[in-house]
């Protein structure tokens, strides 16, 4: 099963790398905030016609939940404004890296502490080494 979700996760991965691609020319057509704007947009447009078919109907109120709970509504745009801005500047490649060197360097810190209601996980030496692989994949890919 772990396989399987893994495999999820690089496809999911590999998705944002073609959005990636997607935002840069389409910032330039647009500008960058209105990019942000249509790939949420639409995005928006698609979860509200999936939660009409698929969500439960008596699923806690969104408004009910815990402020902290909705800073991703905050990060998401963030995240696609530096997409659209940095990835036409240093490439797709280098700008996954960079992306991927921030998430797992923030995701040690989450699990280790056990942040946001999750599970703690402790930083041990072979977390530590792959951080270690990520950041010189982005040196090497930056002055390469």
């Amino acid at each position: 099963m772990q396989i399987l979700l893994i495999l999820i996760v690089v496809l999911g991965g590999m998705g944002l790398s073609v959005e990636a691609g997607l935002l840069g020319p389409l910032g330039s057509q647009v500008g960058e905030l209105w990019a942000t704007l249509s790939i949420f947009g639409v995005g928006a447009a698609l979860t509200f016609f999936l939660m009409l078919f698929f969500s439960p109907r008596d699923s806690p109120s969104f408004f009910s939940q815990p402020p902290l709970l909705l800073v991703g509504g905050i990060l998401g745009p963030v995240y696609v404004v530096v997409l659209t801005v940095v990835t036409p500047v240093i490439g797709i490649a280098l700008t996954m890296i960079g992306i991927l060197a921030g998430q797992v360097f923030q995701s040690l810190i989450i699990d280790h502490y056990g942040l946001f209601e999750t599970m703690e996980r402790k930083i041990d030496s072979k977390r530590i080494i792959a951080l270690f692989f990520i950041i010189a994949a982005l040196f090497f890919m930056a002055k390469g």
